[in-house]
């Protein structure tokens, strides 16, 4: 009943805090996301070390002041998220989202989802991947994305609301492999996010230079349905709700037969291509994951390096 309580409590002050913000300007909002990220970066340096870390495996040749500068958009980012996120439902509908999304590379996407196959749609935690879902709903082509259930039911529900506003359908990461059967033997399409760490036993590739652990699902489901995969990202162009919405690869098994690819080589490829996203806009990455954690025995990897 206590864990009940603390829970809408948390939840109600999301709401208040939600409100606040969708009572603020862009303008406004903006410039206090600059501030809170000189904050949270050069003053309380949250995630600090994971950032500096990070940013100096992927970047070894900048300087302290780049990767400091970075750290900092990084922060203002991820707030600028929070912003678009609570102003969406009432700014970005279907008669203007031509003034703020612009589509790149979208004629071939746009051919297969009205056609009658499943479809694969992979992306990383880069530019504003929430939005990017809320698009393709004002675009007619409902998605089905893998996505963990929050501790907070309460957070939970109003984060999947927001989420399903325009036909966005959230799976359970934990348990939700039958539905996935499902969309993809309907002929649907899936959204996934492809950088999250899968553990000892995920496929291992290169990542920034570095092992990384990936999920082996996504290339499985590719071969298993011969599913089209696509590359795809959000991001955000000079200010608050401007966004290109862009495919930046795709590799199609039923037809992309030279060279062939297993398991491994699709994920290396798509990971190789998030990797190049990234690489041109790397302030709007989340750079505080730990995302190359290698808690593998110390004799596999060794012989992996070798």
């Amino acid at each position: 009943m206590r864990r009940r309580a603390v829970d809408y409590a948390v939840y109600l002050l999301v709401r208040v805090l939600i409100c606040i913000v969708q009572a603020l300007s862009l303008e406004t909002g903006a410039r206090l996301a600059r501030g809170l990220a000189w904050l949270l970066a050069d003053v309380l340096k949250v995630r600090g070390r994971v950032v500096e870390e990070n940013l100096r495996h992927a970047f070894p040749t900048w300087s302290a002041g780049q990767r400091a500068e970075t750290a900092r958009t990084m922060w203002e980012h991820l707030f600028l998220l929070v912003l678009e996120v609570a102003h969406t439902p009432r700014k970005l509908h279907e008669t203007n989202w031509r003034s703020m999304v612009a589509l790149r590379n979208h004629e071939a996407l746009v051919r297969l989802l009205v056609a009658d196959r499943p479809t694969l749609l992979v992306t990383g935690h880069f530019g504003n991947f929430e939005v990017a879902g809320y698009v393709l709903g004002i675009l007619g082509f409902p998605t089905f994305t893998v996505a963990r259930t929050l501790d907070n039911p309460y957070l939970d529900c109003f984060v999947n609301a927001f989420r399903g506003r325009t036909g966005q359908h959230i799976i359970p990461k934990t348990g939700g492999y039958e539905e996935i059967v499902a969309v993809l033997s309907g002929c649907g399409t899936m959204t996934l996010l492809a950088d999250q760490y899968a553990g000892p036993k995920g496929c291992w590739v290169d990542f920034f230079g570095r092992p990384a652990s990936a999920y082996k699902s996504i290339a499985l489901l590719a071969l298993d349905f011969e599913a089209p995969l696509y590359v795809c990202a959000a991001r955000r162009l000079e200010g608050p709700m401007r966004f290109e919405l862009a495919v930046h690869a795709r590799y199609d098994p039923a037809v992309d037969l030279e060279p062939a690819r297993g398991v491994a080589e699709i994920t290396q490829w798509y990971t190789r291509a998030l990797e190049g996203i990234i690489r041109r806009e790397p302030s709007q990455y989340w750079w505080i994951h730990r995302r190359w954690k290698d808690t593998r025995p110390s004799r596999i990897r060794r012989k992996a390096a070798a």
